[in-house]
């Protein structure tokens, strides 16, 4: 099983981002990796840097997934808010267009708002560079399945399934999951994506929403209560012809691996019902009890059997890193999934 993951990722580092109105230490930094490239040890595993970290290629395959102009906003923004009179070395919104905004906005604090849809997506100088690099890991992983392999994996930070067609939020800047399926569409006619993060990739669903070529389902928590709050119903099933190809199954805060498991068996029926050609896995890891943003209470174990379930799906696999953040679990986390998967 090859593994892709490019360290120009660390770029990607900022100190602090909101939380209840405080500014507190990120856990979506470069510790991350290092916990993540752990686990992957622990399971017999090593990681390969992809050949780049940006190609005319990759920009061309995103450029199918978001709008030009936020392309453009991620690669200047930085640039553009350091030359605002007393601006902060951090890029971070303070005004968004709430309800919708009429116009799109020419000064650089007025972006910011429109692009970026939380407090959770802070970008420093060297922010880009390492978004990409994240991005060029899906993009490498999903290329080895095209050439033949059967299933990949790739370690991506930032994650990527809050990303939306031109807005950042959620420590999540170009969607991997979104881009990694648009590379297996180069090939096969129906792709899948099946998200199990503890949070619903809206991002991804608002990518996909009007196509019927790729399948979105994600298992999550119920965003009633929980981030992102905004999306992420059951009655969100998609428009047009994406109409059917959407599926959430919120499941209640504090809900075990059994109740997870038991909905991730009903997500798999309705992939299957779908048809695809190939599968991207959103894999998110922070639906564990002990992850600092908690809202589920699976055990360490439970992630084996979640491995073995996606496993079992027996379609070409590419397994996309999304959330899952520092604790003295998240390496053992990550083992336990692999070993379910690869023992299948």
């Amino acid at each position: 099983m090859k593994l892709f993951y490019h360290p120009d990722q660390e770029r990607h580092a900022p100190p602090t981002f909101l939380l209840r109105g405080r500014a507190v230490a990120s856990p979506e930094g470069p510790l991350r990796a290092e916990l993540l490239a752990e686990g992957l040890a622990r399971a017999g595993l090593s990681l390969t840097p992809p050949t780049d970290a940006d190609s005319p290629t990759l920009r061309g395959r995103l450029a199918r997934i978001h709008t030009p102009r936020y392309l453009d906003f991620l690669e200047t923004i930085h640039a553009r808010w350091s030359e605002l009179p007393d601006a902060a070395e951090i890029v971070a919104p303070n005004v968004h267009p709430c309800g919708g905004g009429h116009h799109y906005p020419r000064h650089p604090v007025g972006r910011v708002g429109w692009h970026m849809h939380d407090m959770a997506c802070p970008m420093t100088a060297d922010s880009f560079t390492g978004i990409l690099a994240s991005a060029a890991s899906a993009e490498a992983a999903a290329e080895a399945v095209l050439a033949g392999d059967r299933a990949t994996y790739a370690l991506c930070r930032p994650p990527g399934h809050h990303a939306g067609p031109e807005r950042a939020g959620g420590f999540c800047f170009l969607n991997n999951s979104a881009l990694a399926a648009t590379v297996l569409r180069e090939r096969f006619s129906r792709v899948a994506i099946l998200d199990v993060d503890l949070h619903h990739g809206n991002g991804t669903q608002d990518i996909f929403y009007h196509r019927g070529d790729v399948w979105t389902g994600s298992l999550h928590a119920d965003p009633a209560d929980f981030y992102p709050f905004f999306w992420g119903g059951a009655n969100e099933e998609g428009l047009g012809e994406g109409l059917g190809a959407n599926v959430n199954l919120p499941l209640p805060l504090g809900s075990d691996g059994a109740e997870f498991l038991e909905h991730l068996d009903r997500l798999i029926v309705r992939l299957a019902d779908f048809r695809p050609d190939a599968v991207v896995v959103a894999l998110g890891l922070d639906a564990h009890k002990a992850d600092p943003l908690a809202g589920l209470a699976l055990e360490t174990d439970d992630f084996t059997r979640v491995g073995r379930r996606l496993a079992d799906i027996g379609l070409p696999t590419v397994l996309v890193q999304e959330g899952g953040y520092p604790t003295e679990h998240l390496s053992e986390i990550l083992a336990a999934f692999m070993g379910g998967f690869t023992a299948a």
